[in-house]
């Protein structure tokens, strides 16, 4: 009997060549395929994490309207706001109010301005420029009275001028009489601020 002959190299290299493909070929589709599979269930996972946050947030909404109705129905709240459609009625409000409040204080409203609230306001400020006369007792009140206001009124960039006493004089023969010593000109704005037609939204 005579010993087996050991394989040759070329017919080892056909071997290992033989195993490799396949091996080569299954590990050039299969490690994408594998790493594509593990990124779809980092996603899935990823997403089922956000529909259960999703569905907390629907589990809590009627819990929230809830709320927001009954803030919208609390009559403490609306002591802070006019609930005017937009804030140019409500500044037509305001400027009633102040009217109102200046005559009652027995001075004299010389002229009101409504001024716009700037874009970046939320909620709109409802802001009017004015100008009274008045004397110390009457000017006071009136600050008495913006204080006391429901909605609450706001005092910003006030003033106070003087009138200067002058003695009676003529002027084209006629008498004109002394300037009152304790009548004053005041310059304040007065404001508030509006929901513009209801609570927030």
């Amino acid at each position: 009997m005579t010993p087996g002959k050991p394989p040759s190299a070329s017919c080892l290299l056909a071997w290992t060549l033989t195993l490799a493909l396949p091996l080569g070929l299954l590990l050039g589709l299969g490690l994408p395929w594998w790493q594509r599979l593990t990124d779809l269930k980092e996603r899935l996972g990823a997403r089922e994490e956000q529909l259960f946050h999703y569905d907390r947030l629907l589990a809590s909404l009627p819990r929230l309207k809830t709320e927001l109705d009954r803030e919208r129905n609390n009559d403490e709240f609306k002591a802070f706001y006019y609930e005017a459609e937009t804030p140019a009625l409500a500044g037509a409000q305001l400027q009633r109010e102040l009217q109102d409040m200046v005559q009652q204080a027995g001075a004299r409203l010389v002229n009101a301005q409504f001024l716009a609230a700037g874009a970046e306001e939320q909620p709109p400020r409802v802001r009017i420029r004015t100008q009274i006369q008045g004397e110390n007792e009457a000017l006071l009140d009136l600050l008495f009275a913006i204080e006391q206001a429901r909605p609450f009124l706001f005092v910003d960039q006030l003033s106070v001028r003087s009138a200067t006493r002058r003695p009676a004089r003529r002027r084209r023969g006629r008498s004109l009489p002394p300037q009152n010593q304790d009548q004053l000109t005041i310059r304040l704005d007065v404001f508030g601020y509006s929901l513009g037609g209801g609570a927030p939204q």
